[in-house]
């Protein structure tokens, strides 16, 4: 397989002969294809290599089907570019092939793939719909109707692999990474702001952790509608920040539980 093989065939075949193409850029494989492939060119060529050597690393075939919705998944992750026969890293297929930098840059390969982006964008304030809901959220967004059970199971299992479902599948909820260095460079000078970053502090000097700061932002406007099961899904995810942000003092030794439920009103 040549890099001239891959340039004309920018998809997997499977999108090919004369069905509906989508409209909108995303991966068949998910993001921990991508990486896999980040990772072995580094292991085999440092920044760059020959296709055939790749294909060797990763064990598949050259000329396979496989093999092409290999590194074209993580092209469309923003690690990988290729040409004349050779695939090289991105920087940020660099980084994400740099165990010290894997967390934050997996953080910004997600947000690399045009689609993963829209419904971030789109979601981000509030639940992600059912499976279903959710695909045809993906038509609307330029996903051909034909490639959308694939193109949903791929961002599902993206957004798990990059960290935005740390609080539950049904809501997007950008990594405490995503805005700060994981971890210091050797012999970095260490002061109050860099601390902050780690920790997972906010840069606007309120002093508040960016996912209390992500929990705030997603408060509907004041006097807008808000149903009592969005209101209970968003108080149950500051319970699960604050568990995470904030140290419990045990009374008497014995460690408590916060529980929200919905109740009925009885009192009639």
């Amino acid at each position: 397989m040549t890099g001239e093989t891959v340039a004309q065939e920018p998809e997997p075949t499977e999108a090919q002969g004369g069905r509906e193409r989508s409209t909108i850029l995303f991966p068949y494989g998910d993001q921990d294809m991508g990486v896999r492939v980040a990772k072995a060119i580094q292991q085999v060529g440092g920044t760059s290599c020959p296709m055939e050597t790749l294909a060797a690393a990763l064990k598949v075939e050259p000329s396979g089907g496989g093999f092409r919705t290999m590194i074209y998944t993580a092209k469309i992750f923003g690690l990988v570019s290729y040409g004349q026969g050779q695939i090289h890293l991105t920087t940020l297929g660099s980084q994400v092939a740099d165990v010290r930098q894997e967390k934050t840059a997996r953080v910004d390969a997600f947000m690399a793939v045009p689609l993963y982006k829209a419904l971030y964008d789109r979601f981000k304030a509030g639940s992600l719909p059912p499976a279903a809901g959710l695909e045809s959220e993906m038509v609307s967004l330029g996903v051909a109707k034909k490639q959308t059970d694939r193109a949903r199971q791929s961002f599902q299992r993206s957004a798990t692999q990059a960290g935005f479902f740390a609080y539950g599948t049904d809501r997007l909820v950008m990594p405490a990474v995503a805005r700060g260095k994981e971890q210091p460079d050797p012999g970095e000078k260490k002061d109050e702001t860099s601390d902050k970053r780690i920790n997972g502090g906010s840069d606007d000097g309120s002093g508040r952790h960016q996912l209390i700061e992500g929990l705030i932002k997603t408060l509907p406007a004041e006097g807008s509608e808000w149903s009592l099961e969005e209101r209970h899904r968003w108080l149950q995810l500051a319970a699960g920040i604050f568990d995470f942000v904030y140290k419990q003092k045990n009374q008497g030794g014995e460690r408590r539980v916060l529980k929200i439920e919905l109740q009925a009103d009885s009192a009639r």
